[in-house]
């Protein structure tokens, strides 16, 4: 498993922190994330970035669209800036060949869904024109409320279907999002049910990345806060989302706040890979073990 993180930095520095908190891959925004302006295109930039890649052994790249970005919004203005915005997050993803461009589809903010369907398929149609063979579109499970569409593996595979099965449209998993949308992962069952799930639906090889992330709040809460690796409520039990034998070899970033609130460090990535080894060893299930010891 490619153990990473979400790095500050963007295209111009993002690499660096990859590599100076020991990331085996990285995830970057191309672009400021409060801000719907993007980047003038940068060929000489982009050149940099993929010699760096190289020369670090970088084993993954994601980008991740701004959280601005509302492909389902009935507001026109909104709706066409987040269109422009994923046409130009993916020609950058694609000019420093990323593996990936992860997104979360938006909110139909109580038009319905079938209306949110109308202005989000269209919009994938033209950032999925734009995709190369290396460098997907990715959507990821989201959570909340507020009409909010890609919350169940259910929506993903119809938004697949209606696109009928782009060779190049995939998916992200987002441990915290599962768990407050109510799948709970840190029981392996919960997590085999979900991939046995997506597999029947889209397929386990359109699963390209996932998010690694422990929650502030309860099971099935719907508050999407994400907390530090083993400090949140899932805390050891998140292994079970990690050690499933089907996700294996895929990239796993970390987007947790970090000690001082700066974003990933090494320290998370260290917990998380200690994690997922407890979790892969011999003993496949840490928690059961710790069961059987107290009631033998």
């Amino acid at each position: 498993m490619l153990i990473g993180a979400h790095c500050a930095g963007g295209v111009k520095g993002a690499l660096d922190k990859a590599v100076e908190i020991g990331a085996d891959a990285v995830q970057l925004f191309t672009q400021s994330p409060r801000a719907w302006k993007p980047p003038t295109p940068n060929p000489e930039l982009y050149d940099a970035f993929r010699a760096q890649r190289e020369e670090t052994a970088i084993g993954a790249v994601l980008c991740h669209a701004i959280y601005l970005v509302n492909l389902a919004a009935p507001n026109d203005e909104v709706y066409e800036k987040s269109v422009a915005t994923m046409r130009s997050t993916m020609e950058i993803a694609c000019a420093i060949e990323a593996d990936g461009v992860v997104f979360h589809v938006g909110s139909h903010l109580g038009s319905g869904f079938e209306h949110g369907l109308e202005r989000v398929l269209p919009a994938m149609e033209q950032v999925l024109e734009r995709c190369s063979e290396r460098t997907w579109l990715l959507m990821e499970n989201s959570a909340g409320a507020g009409g909010t569409i890609g919350r169940s593996i259910e929506e993903l595979a119809t938004l697949f279907e209606k696109l009928d099965r782009h060779p190049r449209l995939g998916v992200c998993l987002d441990s915290c999002h599962l768990y407050v949308s109510g799948c709970d992962v840190t029981d392996p069952n919960a997590v085999a049910a979900v991939l046995r799930e997506l597999d029947e639906a889209v397929g386990l090889d359109r699963l390209r990345c996932l998010h690694v992330n422990d929650a502030k709040t309860a099971l099935g809460s719907n508050s999407d806060r994400h907390d530090n690796i083993l400090d949140g409520v899932m805390g050891e039990g998140l292994g079970a989302f990690l050690a499933h034998p089907k996700v294996q070899g895929l990239p796993a970033i970390l987007e947790v706040p970090g000690a001082d609130d700066r974003g990933p460090n090494a320290d998370e990535l260290r917990k998380t890979r200690e994690l997922h080894a407890r979790w892969t060893s011999a003993v496949p299930n840490p928690l059961a073990r710790t069961r059987n010891a107290q009631h033998p």
